[in-house]
């Protein structure tokens, strides 16, 4: 995964913010020249403008170039003026506090370049061990992208503090240049490029400092990212561990109610068996009843047709009790029927 693909994604977000915030084609165009030159590093073109904003005619980029150029070259000259001060002694400082500006501006740059190669090794390096923690490392992108705003703040700052240094050191070459003439203003000039070549180290080393103090701040946020994804890691085996008990208990459980269910139903198959038999002796009980009962009457038919008139009534009453008698004895026992067994 290289920088240009996510330094490209970046480019044409802004250039989208900025078309929103800037109507104006020519103001739009401006501010996209300003938006590669300092944010991003990137020289612009006019096709590169052309092809970002897609507004205009190919001669409006070309133009406002053009306006961009000549403008980072008036500010970026230093005009020293003096009363006092000759005009060749004002354009001799003048192009050397510039000099000294490009200098100082390519060191930064320099400097700033290799800060970002290792902030952006480093974040190569994060993504492709966490790429759960997207959100985490764009913060911290975010916060790189902060320190390097700083950075250009401080390099303005620099700027200014060399501007104003040199109006004074090229007020004090004015003062000895009148007392000492050119010779002693020479070594005047030598000593206040000494001086800034001095403060510039000593910012170029504060720069340095802070670069170091960015990247153990990056350290640090690698290493909390790491820590929650072994707690993450953690957790998950725990649940995993979990899940496979609570599977084996539903399945030890599924397999006691099979066994149980089985039995039940064999229980039930047996109770349904002996009820079948049990019907059967009743059927039949029934059957045997209904044929005393017939012969029964037969023999009562007999009994009566065979009785004489004269019979008392009293004689006439013995049979019918015999027939009570054997009426009850050849009625079946009633069979109890057992309760079936509920599931």
């Amino acid at each position: 995964m290289t920088d240009a693909a996510p330094d490209e994604v970046r480019i044409t977000a802004e250039i989208e913010r900025l078309k929103v915030e800037f109507p104006k084609t020519r103001e739009l165009y401006r501010e996209v020249c300003a938006l590669l030159f300092f944010r991003f590093g990137v020289t612009p073109t006019a096709n590169r403008l052309y092809q970002l904003v897609r507004r205009g005619s190919m001669g409006t980029p070309t133009a406002v170039l053009s306006e961009f150029w000549a403008e980072l070259r008036e500010k970026s000259r230093v005009r020293i003026e003096h009363a006092d001060l000759p005009e060749e002694l004002q354009g001799a400082a003048g192009e050397l506090v510039a000099a000294l500006w490009t200098r100082a501006t390519a060191a930064a740059q320099a400097s700033l370049e290799v800060l970002r190669g290792e902030v952006s090794e480093a974040r190569r390096e994060a993504e492709a061990r966490v790429i759960a923690l997207q959100n985490d490392l764009a913060r911290t992108e975010t916060a790189l992208e902060q320190r390097t705003t700083a950075l250009l703040a401080a390099q303005v700052r620099i700027h200014e503090l060399e501007q104003a240094q040199a109006a004074g050191e090229a007020t004090r070459v004015a003062l000895e240049g009148q007392i000492a003439g050119l010779e002693q203003a020479g070594r005047d000039r030598d000593a206040a490029l000494v001086q800034a070549r001095a403060d510039f180290a000593a910012e170029l080393d504060k720069l340095r400092a802070g670069a170091e103090l960015a990247q153990t701040r990056l350290q640090a946020a690698e290493r909390r990212a790491l820590l929650e994804i072994e707690r993450e890691r953690a957790a998950n085996a725990r649940l995993q561990r979990d899940l496979e008990a609570a599977s084996k208990r539903a399945t030890l459980a599924e397999e006691t109610a099979r066994t149980e269910m089985q039995a039940l139903q064999g229980q039930l198959g047996d109770l349904r068996h002996q009820a079948g038999m049990l019907e059967g002796r009743l059927d039949a009980l029934r059957t045997a009843h209904a044929t005393q009962t017939e012969e029964l009457e037969t023999l009562r038919s007999k009994a009566n047709a065979a009785a004489p008139a004269h019979v008392a009534p009293g004689a006439r009453r013995t049979p019918r009790r015999a027939a009570r008698a054997t009426d009850s004895a050849a009625k079946p026992l009633r069979v109890m029927r057992k309760k079936p067994v509920k599931d």
